[in-house]
């Protein structure tokens, strides 16, 4: 038997133990916690001590909502990036994409098209694109993740034509003709136009996905949620546990179909990789003008070159009725929900389906989860509370988008934007995330963030209050553990409880809101055993 004992500052998270100065780890779980005289006084032969020094031993943070299946692909080398994060300028992305096709040898897939922050660019065309690539497949998705463009040769090469059907939830472009305009829109649809590029990335799946959580574990993530599953591809994942041993946790959320039925029984998986829940998609981005919203996007010469019209209002891509069919099929089964809805109307239409849903299955510990939530009011966060339904905040896209949100897209509507404290004072247990490679995995910039409001510029979104430190902890900590079904396995650090464990080089109780963002993880540990170093 293999022990640890850490020795230093700790922050459990543990609200009946919240402080100690020692935890001893026996093999893959956490045996004690308290103080180091103590603990020094019992330990097991062989145990090696960790001293902390300046450091803070903190449980291991957990991503409650991201897509790293996908997100190991689209990261990969066989993907051009050109995500603003990556590149800011317009012509860059430009110059990008046509270096590639210019060297392409069986089409080119790009990621991360964002003309809110790319500013310049111009949403493409099927005919713009053939322009620019020929007879070269050509697919680019979006930075959002919920639209694609694309061209006549990577159309075809998916086999798509001015004949095939939308998929469910999902559409494609067409103009005034019916022909394909180039444009796929929500998930479905964008994995029908890109999956023929992705072989590639998935004869290479192993090395992808260890790469994937090797990024997790380097900022202090040891768990993380895939918002996007497809069972279909489990082969994929067993192929590469067998390959590596894992060094995050992933909680697997399979997309829904109109009416379906799961692919995997109830009872599947085990602490490492497990599927605990089906996602649907209620409505789609801000960025492409596809949330349902009571309130209109702003007129200028922003939404206009989105393609919308003066006062444009987003749809959903489901109904009422539709969401309440699939809740029910798969509620039924078991299955804990969760709902993308950005826009209020969304947010009103999911919960109007999942009452319905609770009081016909008569539900208590359901754990159903909106997703995202950037239009929420404090009303609608209430009436969550009331039915046992828990949401998950996109908080980032007040530092990305926090600007473009006010003064190109929403107004004043845009001021409260992802207003995570009305959420926590309504008794929900509010979890913060990124989402895939929408915006880079900064767990601890998320906290910054939910507590300021503040924009990348400093400007604070003050239609809604900041949470405080202990909520903004516990949303990538205790809060994260309860939506995932976990909280007896992680979250926290507590006798039995597995050692998913990192060590940090600040104290956030010390800090300010702000230089909490800028914290950096020293080391991370699943169960017990140190996957990050930093160098």
């Amino acid at each position: 038997m293999s022990s640890t004992l850490f020795v230093g500052t700790v922050l459990t998270l543990n609200d009946n133990a919240p402080r100690a100065s020692a935890v001893l780890v026996e093999d893959e779980r956490i045996s004690a916690v308290g103080e180091a005289n103590d603990l020094r006084s019992r330990l097991p032969a062989g145990t090696t001590t960790v001293d902390l020094g300046e450091g803070v031993l903190m449980p291991g943070l957990i991503e409650p909502h991201g897509h790293p299946t996908s997100s190991a692909v689209l990261l990969s080398e066989n993907v051009v990036d050109i995500r603003p994060v990556i590149v800011a300028a317009a012509h860059e992305v430009m110059s990008r994409i046509s270096a590639a096709v210019a060297t392409a040898s069986g089409g080119v897939l790009a990621n991360g098209w964002d003309p809110l922050l790319q500013v310049g660019l111009v949403d493409p065309t099927r005919a713009s694109l053939d322009e620019l690539a020929g007879n070269v497949p050509l697919v680019i998705v979006h930075n959002s993740g919920h639209s694609a463009f694309f061209n006549s040769a990577a159309a075809a090469m998916a086999g798509i034509t001015h004949e095939t059907p939308d998929p469910p939830g999902a559409s494609y472009g067409r103009d005034h003709d019916g022909e394909l305009s180039g444009v796929a829109h929500e998930t479905a649809a964008i994995f029908a136009v890109a999956g023929p590029f992705l072989s590639k990335s998935y004869a290479e799946f192993s090395s992808l996905i260890t790469a994937e959580l090797a990024r997790a574990n380097a900022v202090g993530v040891t768990t993380l949620c895939d918002m996007s599953w497809n069972p279909a591809q489990a082969p994929l994942l067993d192929a590469a546990r067998e390959h590596s041993e894992f060094t995050a946790r992933l909680r697997l959320y399979e997309m829904s179909r109109p009416g379906g039925t799961s692919a995997v029984a109830r009872t599947n998986g085990d602490d490492v990789v497990v599927q605990v829940g089906i996602k649907t998609w209620a409505d789609g981005s801000p960025w492409v003008g596809n949330i349902a919203t009571s309130f209109p996007y702003l007129t200028n010469s922003t939404t206009e070159a989105m393609g919308l019209e003066p006062q444009h209002r987003g749809s959903a891509n489901f109904s009422s009725e539709e969401i309440l069919e699939i809740s029910r099929a798969y509620a039924t089964q078991g299955w804990q929900l969760a709902c993308h809805a950005h826009g209020d109307l969304a947010i009103d239409s999911v919960l109007n389906a999942w009452e319905s849903v609770i009081t016909e299955l008569s539900l208590t510990d359901h754990r159903f989860r909106l997703e995202h939530v950037g239009a929420i009011t404090p009303q609608q966060c209430e009436r969550a509370a009331a039915l046992g339904v828990t949401v998950s905040v996109f908080v980032d896209h007040i530092h990305y988008w926090g600007d473009v949100l006010v003064d190109e897209l929403f107004g004043d509507s845009g001021k409260r934007w992802a207003d995570a404290q009305s959420a926590v004072a309504a008794g929900i247990a509010t979890t913060f995330h990124n989402d895939g490679t929408v915006t880079p995995l900064e767990p601890f910039r998320n906290m910054s963030v939910a507590m300021t409001r503040r924009s990348h510029t400093g400007r604070v979104l003050d239609g809604a209050t900041g949470v405080s430190l202990d909520a903004a902890l516990k949303a990538h900590t205790t809060s994260a553990a309860w939506q995932l079904q976990a909280e007896e396995q992680i979250g926290s650090i507590e006798v039995g409880k597995y050692a998913d464990l990192i060590i940090i080089d600040r104290n956030p109780h010390d800090v300010d809101a702000e230089v909490l963002a800028q914290t950096q993880v020293l080391a991370t540990y699943l169960a017990g055993t140190c996957v990050y170093e930093k160098a």
